[in-house]
């Protein structure tokens, strides 16, 4: 009875560990953790959850990926050098929350006045493709993703650029840079930290797209959101995995990878676009209230920002190729 026991531990703890073999007679069948910082319940966390699913379907069970969501393997921050030293084998989270460290494709969360999420997840997964920059070299990019514009989110009212001077302000990346071009002192942090912070006082806003006051909850600790939709800016995602762990898969399953990982772009930028109508949904219904800015209005924080994108030009190298590709992919995808 106790062997079998011992026999029984061993067999789970086994099948636990990253690219583990299911079956040591079979060298395809193999099971992989995939890293997501969503929490569980998250639209995005949901839709990374069936990517796994439908791997796992395609390959006919060759491919088996378990997702572990809400930062439970690896925090934000922390995802992706997670995947490159195998504390996992697949992570989804965002470039910017490790700063500096990505430059190429910091250009995607620049103030380019992104429409909504599929065109943004479009331009976004295209880009970092088509660049193939040397900083992503050390994974595999299965595909990347990007939230629909970024709004302000704040406690008071913003309704002119003199109402945010001194605010603080939650952004990560390029944003940040955005919120003190507007005025705003930016406070960087996750979004997981991001409703306490609000509920503690910690920073005054958030940029943000509108579906994270639903997903995210924050709705119900901010009262205005500013619908700076000509400055909307955007947050690319990536879905990466180890190098080695695909390295030794099979042509054939890699194929199949690479073609869900590539139907799954247009299945979260719909996701992203469906969360953001909810999200305003949710914050209309707790009372919230969302300011328009008038065409002059616009036109100030459109100047405001105009530096934070010449900035981005000047300090990278073909920042100026970068930015000129990005407006040509947007106006494509918008179409």
């Amino acid at each position: 009875m106790h062997v079998k026991r011992v026999l029984f531990l061993l067999a789970t703890g086994l099948l636990a560990l990253p690219g583990f073999l299911l079956n040591p007679g079979d060298g395809h069948a193999k099971a992989y953790t995939f890293s997501i910082f969503f929490p569980p319940t998250h639209e995005q966390a949901i839709a990374a959850t069936d990517f796994a699913k439908e791997v796992e379907k395609r390959t006919e069970g060759r491919i088996k990926i378990t997702p572990f969501a809400g930062g439970t393997l690896t925090k934000a921050p922390q995802v992706y050098d997670g995947v490159v030293t195998g504390i996992s084998d697949l992570g989804n989270s965002c470039f910017a929350y490790t700063r500096g460290r990505f430059p190429v494709t910091a250009a995607l969360d620049l103030p380019m006045g992104y429409p909504n999420g599929k065109v943004a997840t479009q331009v976004a997964d295209q880009f970092t493709k088509a660049v193939n920059p040397e900083e992503l070299k050390d994974v595999k990019v299965l595909y990347v993703h990007a939230h629909g514009p970024g709004l302000l989110h704040t406690k008071k009212p913003v309704r002119k650029l003199e109402d945010l001077k001194g605010m603080k302000i939650r952004a990560t990346g390029l944003s940040a840079q955005v919120v003190e071009a507007l005025g705003g002192v930016p406070v960087a942090m996750p979004q997981g930290d991001t409703y306490e912070a609000l509920q503690k006082g910690v920073v005054d806003g958030t940029f943000a797209p509108i579906e994270t006051l639903k997903g995210w909850k924050q709705g119900e600790v901010i009262k205005y959101t500013t619908e700076c939709y000509d400055i909307g800016y955007t947050t690319a995602m990536f879905v990466v995995m180890n190098l080695k762990q695909w390295n030794s898969l099979p042509e054939a399953d890699q194929k199949i990878v690479e073609e869900v990982a590539n139907q799954w772009v247009n299945i979260h930028g719909e996701v992203w676009d469906k969360a953001d109508e909810e999200g305003k949904a949710f914050t209309l219904g707790l009372g919230n209230e969302m300011i328009p800015l008038s065409a002059e209005e616009s036109a100030r924080w459109r100047q405001a920002v105009e530096p934070v994108i010449n900035d981005y030009i000047a300090n990278t190298p073909d920042g100026a190729r970068h930015v000129e590709k990005l407006r040509a992919l947007i106006t494509e995808a918008s179409k």
